[in-house]
């Protein structure tokens, strides 16, 4: 259930090419070179004596290295072929190429090796939003190397390409005159180097090395990223696979802003977010917290850094707000998107409170806490002020930006997806509910951390009683009573947008929920009107809206199940999470144990496998945590008081499953699917 296209990733540096190694961007077509938002390369194929080649097979090494095999001939191949063809490729900064020609005839040959190559330097935005380039784009040699150009005013992007071996270098590509003694080889290595330069012509980020990227070192941070997570013992094959392949994609996606130093928080996803995401990056440093705290560590430093100081209405900016997204790309210099930073989210503020409470239980880093007491308490403001835009104590959302921000400023962030039962779509401001689960929760996390770290008992007990209104109130104005759930948001009226949503799950993990309410809510996510076997739908089927395909009405998000599992376990509801744990497992088989963004929301009993989401994103950091946060939720990992509290609920056919060397406050524990284990605190 794979496409085609070969994806190798660094950060938010990648390469997206067709099996053969290729690649022919239209544009808009995410496929190319690309690094911090640009394209640097949208043309890069190869000819051997003016014949395209045929793939034989794909070797998908690391996330940073593939190996295509080749021959040429774009018919029928042929098993005594003489010519084999071997390209591998290696992306850090910029990205590699090796070139190697095996002769397997008992003659020499001669050969013509040509590699055409250009770039229309788009923006990320132009290629999703089908827009022109307004700048002039340029060819010339210099010193045997080509180098492609473009420059918009002070805007100026460079590509650079070089080769080991001597070439004729013009301005479309490089030719190679190649002989190859009998069963003889040949092999040169491509350099392909992207710059950018700011007005003053220093670059803006660390141009990368001239010579080869130190592969070696490369992979020994992916040994030694896998070896510092916990160990996975398991019956089920297919689970230890996707638990690697989540480890081994969160390497892939790990980005490290400028101000971040060497230190890394998780992209959001390839092609379209490989950068900086508020919501994304909290939410997946939630799921892996028991796997990799760092990630956390910095997300919570650098958010905390870019949090919003002023009012911007171009930016939606707000004090105390927590971007949304921060982007590097041609647009954004020329301010025709806001992302310099865009704060157009209304659920990353609270969800930075709840990952500060969350990562200090796991860790113990009380210094963290402290050095960032000022931003969370901006945060909690934001709540109380400019989230109450209706003044009635909810988190609400209205962009300011009408032109190029958001209208949809919660997680399920497309145009059509908060409507009510009849599918009209309400006015604004909006208060989705989850924004609610997600405020008090922070509320309650605070309270805590003000009393332990802050030594401000007074503000923690307003905290406390700020939370327990807010419940109060939440029960009473979002129950819809006639279908004994609650409503997807409140509209500009203060009226039920009456929907039956996802979202009611994150309200479970949020703790909002009163506990007679529960069992319904719970009964409805295991229903078949969302709960399609594989797992929880975005919007139930019955709805006006209802799509199986529909972007966030209908399909089924694997992030989003985690976090519903999470919440369903957290009031008790164990088996009903261990089955939704089971349905994103399995599906996750079909997909090679890379959970995409999302995928259909069709009955399981209509096909045998997970139907795919066409523009899904994969990898995706969410979705990458998601198996992670699961297996915390069937284990029942939860931090209580200083102690990690084990508490299994393993579905049924997988069997046994042990997570050994997990790291923590606690040292490294084991746990064990078997029993009820407190580990304690290490001494």
């Amino acid at each position: 259930m794979t496409d085609d296209l070969v994806r190798i990733l660094d950060g938010n540096t990648f390469v997206v090419s067709d099996g053969r190694g290729d690649i022919e961007a239209s544009a808009t077509d995410p496929t190319g070179f690309f690094s911090f938002d640009t394209r640097f390369l949208s043309r890069w194929v190869l000819t051997v004596d003016g014949e395209r080649l045929t793939s034989l097979s794909t070797d998908d090494l690391h996330y940073f290295e593939a190996r295509f095999f080749l021959v040429p001939g774009t018919g029928t191949v042929y098993v005594d072929a003489n010519l084999t063809v071997i390209r591998q490729r290696v992306v850090e900064g910029g990205f590699r190429e090796q070139l190697t020609l095996l002769n397997h005839d008992e003659h020499e040959v001669e050969l013509t090796v040509r590699l055409e190559a250009d770039s229309d330097f788009a923006d990320l935005f132009e290629v999703k939003d089908a827009l022109q380039k307004k700048g002039t784009t340029a060819s010339q040699v210099e010193d045997g190397r080509l180098v492609l150009a473009y420059q918009r005013e002070t805007f100026l992007r460079t590509t650079t390409i070089s080769s080991t071996e001597p070439a004729d270098v013009d301005e479309q590509g490089l030719t190679f005159t190649v002989r190859i003694e009998p069963h003889g080889s040949w092999t040169t290595e491509l350099r392909i180097v992207p710059t950018l330069l700011g007005p003053d012509g220093l670059p803006l980020v660390p141009r990368p090395a001239r010579g080869a990227p130190p592969l070696r070192n490369m992979l020994q941070d992916l040994d030694e990223w896998i070896a510092r997570a916990p160990q996975l013992v398991t019956d089920d094959d297919s689970l230890s696979a996707t638990y690697r392949r989540s480890l081994v994609d969160l390497a892939a996606l790990r980005f490290s802003p400028i101000i971040a130093g060497s230190r890394s928080l998780p992209a959001a996803g390839l092609p379209w977010f490989m950068t900086m995401f508020g919501r994304d990056s909290i939410l997946t440093s939630l799921q892996t917290l028991p796997f990799e705290s760092d990630l956390a560590a910095t997300t919570l430093r650098v958010l905390g850094t870019w949090q919003g100081t002023r009012v911007d209405d171009f930016r939606d900016e707000d004090p105390g707000r927590i971007l949304h997204e921060m982007r590097y790309g041609e647009m954004t210099a020329f301010e025709e998107r806001p992302h310099s930073p865009y704060f157009g989210s209304a659920d990353a503020t609270p969800l930075f409170v709840v990952l500060l409470d969350e990562y200090e239980r796991w860790t113990g880093d009380a210094d963290l806490v402290r050095a960032l007491e000022q931003e969370a308490r901006a945060a909690l403001r934001w709540i109380d002020t400019y989230a109450n835009l209706q003044g009635n104590g909810y988190v609400a959302y209205q962009r300011r930006n009408v032109e190029t921000g958001l209208e949809n400023q919660c997680w399920k962030d497309s145009w059509d997806s908060i409507s009510y039962h009849d599918g009209r779509l309400p006015g604004f401001p909006r208060a989705t509910c989850e924004l609610q689960g997600y405020a008090y929760d922070a509320k309650r996390r605070a309270a805590r951390l003000a009393r332990q770290f802050w030594n401000d008992p007074a503000y923690a007990d307003e905290l406390d009683a700020d939370a327990a209104a807010l419940k109060a109130r939440f029960n009473r104005d979002f129950w819809v009573e006639d279908g004994q759930y609650f409503a997807l948001a409140l509209d500009a009226d203060g009226a039920q947008v009456d929907v039956l949503s996802s979202n009611i799950g994150h309200l479970l993990w949020s703790g909002i929920v009163d506990d007679d309410k529960a069992p319904a809510i719970a009964g409805h996510l295991l229903g078949p009107r969302l709960f399609s076997g594989w797992g929880v739908r975005t919007l139930a089927e019955g709805e006006a809206r209802y799509n199986p395909i529909g972007y966030h009405v209908g399909t089924v998000w694997p992030f989003d199940n985690s976090f519903i599992a999470w919440g369903l376990r957290r009031y008790g509801f164990k088996a009903e999470a261990a089955r939704i744990a089971a349905g994103i497992l399995e599906a996750a088989q079909f997909f090679d144990g890379r959970l995409p963004e999302a995928f259909g929301g069709y009955e399981r009993e209509l096909t045998r496998f997970p139907v795919q989401y066409p523009t899904a994103c994969s990898p995706q950091a969410w979705s990458t945590g998601a198996p992670l946060l699961l297996l915390r939720t069937m284990l029942g990992l939860e931090p209580m008081d200083g102690h990690l509290m084990v508490d299994p609920a393993v579905p049924m056919g997988i069997g046994r499953i042990e997570l050994l060397d997990i790291p923590g406050r606690w040292g490294r524990i084991d746990a064990f699917g078997r029993g009820l284990v407190d580990v304690g605190r290490e001494a």
